[in-house]
């Protein structure tokens, strides 16, 4: 029995002597919590180089502290997700849980002692209020609460239903952030946006009447205690208003369907508005659909040809053509082609450099074929971007 005891002993001190010390067998205590390291230069170096009465050059170094340096204070009681912070207290050596508002969070004992426990908050993290905004750890005598506030993150921009947009109309969006936004306007004129509805992944904006042509987004929102934090999209919108349309919610300036094919406006599928303009292409045929208008296209002033495709029930590469292109409208030319996913919306840019279609009165698209049955594509927010 005795034996027993001794060999328990002398493994439980081996255990702890692999930490590198001894944990503390008090309750637990947090002093603070500060961001774990930064980046600071705190000296400049200047090598001066001097010349004695016989002309033998020296070289002197010598250190100042720049200009208004002051030291760095890193304790907060706030924290950003993915981040790494350091704990500070007593009696942390023995811990053996630590979670931040309810998540568990991984922290390894060998990286601390028993002063300091190391941690990065996990991405799964609650921080859309109200939350507990505590740090809880628990270890073999005790545990501690201690209030600490994670941060949402900026409000992102993962996926939305279109990038144009008119005077009032909705635009949604999925992304992370948005629970926290107080404000919207637009980034080059600032243009209040409104908030239609809102949750942490979701967000609809009603847009403004306004001057832009193509605009980020900003968001103000709350972040502990800065209420006016901002964030800028990184994805830009484009105000059609603004813009030179050739079909949105029908025709727009004078242009018209000028297809071998069907062609024609549709209610069948719309990425902005009810409607959008079908063309089918014939199993077999190499047709060209597209626009038509009884006076010359002006590009001066804009920069893009823009549009949004739906398409078919195959993936295909579709041909831009034009009569101010290579061999003209319906010509086999292959130079610009669009790589057009099965059945999804794709958002399409080209300079218009490279289109071509100044002084152009047809312009469309094509393809070889289609070789397996007929397709039909949807167009929709043809434009010309400043």
């Amino acid at each position: 029995m005795l034996a027993g005891l001794l060999a328990l002993g002398f493994a439980s001190c081996k255990k702890q002597n692999s930490l590198g010390y001894t944990p503390g067998t008090g309750a637990p205590v947090v002093s603070s919590v500060r961001t774990l390291s930064k980046s600071l230069v705190d000296s400049i170096t200047k090598i001066y180089t001097t010349y004695d009465s016989t002309g033998a050059a020296s070289k002197d170094t010598v250190k100042n502290p720049p200009s208004g340096y002051t030291a760095f204070d890193s304790t907060t009681t706030t924290g950003n997700l993915n981040n790494t912070y350091e704990i500070l207290g007593q009696n942390l050596g023995s811990a053996t849980k630590l979670t931040i508002n309810g998540v568990n969070v991984f922290f390894n004992r060998a990286l601390g002692s028993d002063s300091r426990l190391i941690f990065t908050i996990p991405s799964n993290t609650p921080y859309t209020q109200p939350q507990p905004n505590s740090i809880i750890i628990t270890t073999l005598y005790g545990k501690v609460t201690y209030k600490f506030t994670t941060l949402p993150p900026p409000p992102t921009i993962l996926t939305y239903n279109t990038n144009d947009f008119t005077a009032n109309a909705e635009l949604s969006f999925t992304g992370h952030g948005f629970a926290a936004v107080t404000a919207v306007k637009l980034k080059t004129t600032g243009d209040a946006v409104t908030i239609v509805s809102q949750t942490d992944s979701t967000i609809t904006l009603k847009m403004p009447a306004s001057a832009a042509t193509t605009t980020p987004l900003q968001f103000t929102y709350t972040a502990g205690a800065n209420t006016g934090a901002t964030a800028v999209s990184e994805v830009k919108f484009n105000d059609l208003d603004n813009e030179y349309v050739i079909f949105a919610d029908g025709y727009e300036n004078g242009w018209f369907s000028n297809s071998w094919g069907p062609g024609a406006p549709s209610t069948a599928y719309a990425k902005t508005g009810t409607t959008s303009f079908a063309f089918t292409l014939p199993k077999g045929n190499w047709w060209a659909d597209g626009f038509g208008n009884n006076s010359p296209l002006q590009t001066a002033g804009y920069s893009t040809l823009a549009f949004w495709i739906k398409g078919g029930l195959e993936s295909y590469t579709l041909y831009l053509t034009a009569d101010t292109r290579s061999g003209g409208f319906g010509n086999s030319d292959q130079s610009l082609g669009i790589t057009v996913p099965a059945n999804v919306w794709t958002y399409i840019q080209i300079p218009l450099t490279t289109a071509k279609l100044q002084g152009s009165e047809h312009f469309g698209l094509w393809t070889p074929g289609p070789n397996d049955q007929d397709e039909t594509f949807y167009l929709d927010d043809v434009a010309l971007l400043k």
